[in-house]
């Protein structure tokens, strides 16, 4: 599973909504950053505020394809994203990157091969305190992610279901 732009324009989330009734989709208005329109994988999930040292730390990792969800409990005080890490996860193999909360260098993140969503983008850099854990579980407004569920997100909207219950509609 991937970020894809090949082929027409499409959202995949109304059509993965469609066919997977235990979709929950997040309840919160976020914007697409980067150069990607769609991601879907496997969720990697961090909980943190205004401080993204766990998120750099972790796109260091192998992404394999998942989607890290970074719950900054809706703070968009400072990017917990930007530019050089996007350029990091995209270098890794992540899909996306879902951020409750905000971003910067949306240039440079239209430049990445990565899907970017947040709530929107501010100049202001995270100061770095090593706070923030990796989380089993989070809940966002609207829908509850665990860590392997599959997330999807374009233009609609954010999207997770059970990784035992999903069923793949892009063939």
């Amino acid at each position: 599973m991937n970020s894809d732009n090949r082929g027409p324009a499409r959202t995949w989330t109304a059509d993965i909504s469609d066919v997977n009734p235990e979709a929950q989709v997040v309840d919160a208005a976020f914007a697409s950053f980067g150069g990607c329109s769609f991601c879907i994988g496997p969720a990697e999930l961090i909980s943190t505020i205004d401080d993204n040292s766990l998120v750099s730390k972790t796109l260091d990792e192998p992404g394999n394809g998942r989607v890290l969800v970074v719950d900054n409990n809706g703070s968009t005080s400072c990017a917990m994203l930007g530019g050089d890490l996007a350029r990091k996860a995209a270098a890794n193999g992540w899909a996306g990157v879902v951020v409750y909360g905000a971003v910067r260098d949306t240039l440079e993140l239209r430049e990445a091969r990565l899907a970017v969503f947040a709530l929107r983008a501010t100049p202001r850099k995270s100061v770095k305190r090593g706070i923030g854990e990796r989380r089993d579980s989070l809940q966002l407004p609207g829908a509850r992610f665990a860590s392997g569920d599959i997330v999807a997100a374009d233009a609609d909207g954010v999207l997770v279901v059970p990784k035992a219950k999903f069923v793949d509609v892009r063939s």
